[in-house]
């Protein structure tokens, strides 16, 4: 689904990643590890497209197309979502009708009709239960008012409504309490398929304990130095990366 080779990027004169080399099959969920600054939310963002960040060398293929051709909106259309670290608020734009307007645009690069309105909310319902977020939520503006844990799980109720193949969740688990991790984690299990992939980053096993991933890497000073099964992250949670950064000294 996903293949990155020789990745070189960089944010202003700054580079970050220094040849990440990673592939990621149809079903597999990685988790991505690493030290502050070892560049794991620079990766993902340059997956989606954020034009802040400048590729200078290397290349990204998904699903047999080249990525760093298309624009953010493109990459968002082909099925590229990411559950930011600190979601942002929009005011004035209620959630009902930013998704309308997301699934909609999206259901359009499909070639596909927009959803009629009672269509809608009717999947709008059937998704929400996922995430257990309240109906009063939808009739606000986008993240308006909400706590941490409600726009943590606003995230993977986006995500459920756009229905991705390929996920990030850049931190997902970050200012959550355990029933808020519990439930954001459990909700994106539901939407796991053998069709779908995604990359989890995050700093702690906890949230890994209820994501299971196939695979977990370890980023360190803008390359991917270790790669492993689950157990790894369970070793890094019991002696942190100096284990790591000594085996590469």
């Amino acid at each position: 689904m996903l293949e990155i080779k020789n990745l070189h990027a960089k944010v202003g004169d700054k580079e970050i990643l220094k040849g990440v080399n990673l592939t990621i099959r149809d079903g597999e969920t990685h988790a991505l590890m690493g030290t502050n600054g070892a560049g794991k939310s620079t990766l993902s963002n340059v997956i989606v497209g954020n034009p802040s960040y400048e590729v200078t060398e290397g290349s990204i293929t998904f699903n047999g197309k080249d990525l760093l051709t298309m624009n953010t909106e493109e990459r968002a259309h082909a099925g590229i979502f990411m559950s930011f670290q600190a979601p942002i608020e929009i005011p004035g734009v209620s959630m009902t009708n930013f998704m309308r307007a997301a699934v909609n645009a999206r259901r359009e690069a499909q070639g596909k009709e927009p959803l009629k309105s009672t269509d809608f909310l009717k999947i709008m319902r059937e998704k929400r239960k996922l995430v257990e977020i309240d109906q009063k939520l939808m009739n606000r503006s986008v993240n308006e008012g909400f706590s941490g844990g409600e726009r943590k799980r606003n995230e993977i109720f986006q995500m459920a409504m756009l229905e991705p193949t390929f996920c990030i969740l850049d931190e997902t688990d970050s200012g959550l309490d355990v029933d808020a991790l519990r439930i954001v984690a459990e909700g994106f299990n539901k939407l796991r398929t053998a069709e779908t992939s995604a990359i989890v980053i995050t700093h702690y096993q906890r949230l890994l304990d209820y994501i299971r991933p196939d695979v977990v890497h370890v980023l360190i000073d803008g390359k991917i130095v270790k790669t492993g099964t689950a157990a790894l992250a369970q070793q890094i949670e019991e002696q942190g990366f100096d284990w790591i950064k000594e085996e590469l000294a």
